[in-house]
């Protein structure tokens, strides 16, 4: 078993990484920013050590830095978390060479799922359905505008690389290709350093579907049911929750099957997630695979009773996965509450200090946070502080209790996106199920109308 772990990541996910290798008898090390100086992360840690600025090229994404540290700490290994370097094949190639083990897939397999449209290819090789589309850089404006007239309006435009909605967008007409197509690409080539962009037909009224997969290297692997993402903004996930109210017991074995004869056909190891656009007839279709751990796995862990950190490490460290499919068992149901430091009406960030901040407690209630009373929120990193993550028997008892503890859930000094949470879960269509990516978009425009119910 591994000894020593260095998280190269900061807040919620550094802290709830720390509270596993902590119940495994495992060492962390943690590095900071100097911004992050008082976070809590670094004072949970067994040590810390300053990697610069509070910039990302000058901290968390510094990878020489970070190695640097590993080996002087005397790391065994280092986990990414997610963001800043999770899915950076250039990182986990360099600790190889290092001698340090990367908590993740391989750098080859990184690198061909980091791309949309190679990625698209490969799973579209290994036999999972994908959105009708074009599978080739875009060459420029007129191209996509050619290859949308055969697809079919309306389309989406993508960048290849990077994640998070930068440099995606729906069109509906020529009209919209001309406006927006330039600058989707220059988003994408400012943020991912690649401009290359393809296309898609728009699957309309979609709900996000995820598939978890955990694969070791001896040839194992298994899926851990799927986690429902369709509550978003500006493709930015707000709510998610396991299992889904729309997926049959029949449909997620389908899913998941085919997730992992994928998985394995490309050699991966180790814990990822496959994202799927499914329409209203249950269709599903391939979006992207994550291959780190997603902000949204704690659904997965409370139903599962798994600890997917715990996994990833033990996969790492060269165990075989120690249960088979069959002893998989998901029990009730759980949602998870993003919690961000943003204006809940313009959903723009709003950074400040937090002068107060107290967590709900209660049955089924599990809070992972990355701040607390004095903490700073700053411009430059993302703006979610916590998670709220409840478990109940059923789907209804779940979202009664998050209600409660949303109640019970004390921040002040900034704005946060508490209130917009509450709205979602008081909707009558939330709570029967009735759920697509375009849900907050659709609530949002009814309040302008005055129609909310």
């Amino acid at each position: 078993m591994l000894k020593k772990i260095l998280i190269a990541n900061r807040g919620e996910i550094a802290s709830r990484i720390i509270r596993t290798c902590r119940k495994m008898g495992i060492q962390t090390v943690a590095v900071y920013s100097e911004a992050d100086e008082q976070a809590s992360f670094v004072q949970e840690s067994d040590e810390a050590y300053l990697l610069g600025g509070p910039r990302p090229q000058d901290s968390y994404n510094n990878a020489a830095k970070i190695i640097s540290i590993a080996k002087a700490s005397a790391c065994d290994a280092i986990h990414p978390g997610y963001g800043f370097l999770s899915e950076n094949g250039d990182f986990a190639q360099a600790c190889e060479e290092e001698g340090i083990i990367f908590i993740g897939p391989s750098a080859d397999v990184m690198r061909l799922m980091g791309k949309k449209i190679e990625s698209r290819m490969a799973m579209e090789a290994a036999g999972l359905p994908v959105v009708p589309g074009v599978s080739h850089a875009l060459a420029d404006v007129e191209d996509a505008v050619r290859m949308a007239e055969g697809i079919g309006y309306p389309v989406m435009l993508k960048a290849s690389a990077g994640g998070g909605g930068i440099g995606m967008g729906a069109a509906f007409s020529e009209e919209d290709i001309r406006k927006s197509f330039e600058g989707q690409q220059k988003r994408a080539k400012m943020f991912f350093n690649d401009g290359d962009m393809f296309m898609e037909k728009m699957v309309e009224n979609p709900r996000h579907i995820e598939i978890q997969v955990l694969l070791d290297s001896h040839g194992n692997g298994v899926y851990v049911g799927e986690r429902e993402c369709s509550i978003q903004r500006r493709n930015q996930k707000v709510i998610e929750e396991a299992p889904s109210s729309f997926v049959s017991e029949a449909l997620r074995r389908e899913m998941g099957e085919a997730a992992l004869k994928a998985a394995k056909k490309i050699g991966y190891v180790n814990a990822g997630t496959f994202e799927f656009m499914m329409d209203e007839q249950h269709r599903y279709y391939f979006l992207e695979m994550n291959t780190r751990l997603q902000v949204e796995h704690p659904v997965t862990e409370e139903i599962s009773g798994l600890d997917l950190v715990e996994q990833q490490i033990r996969i790492a460290a060269g165990e075989r996965l120690a249960f088979s499919q069959e002893a998989i068992q998901l029990h009730g149901h759980a949602i998870e509450a993003r919690i961000y430091a943003e204006d809940p009406a313009t959903f723009f960030p709003a950074p400040g200090t937090i002068t107060h901040f107290k967590l709900p407690k209660g049955e089924g209630v599990r809070n992972d946070a990355g701040a607390k009373s004095g903490y700073t929120v700053t411009p430059f990193y993302d703006g979610m502080i916590a998670k709220l993550i409840v478990k109940g028997s059923n789907r209804t008892e779940c979202i009664s209790r998050m209600a409660a503890a949303l109640q019970h859930y004390e921040v002040t000094g900034i704005k946060t996106n508490i209130p917009l949470i509450n709205e979602i879960l008081s909707n009558e269509e939330f709570k029967k199920g009735n759920t697509t990516t375009g849900f907050i978009d659709l609530l949002q425009s009814k309040k302008e109308r005055g129609t909310v119910q």
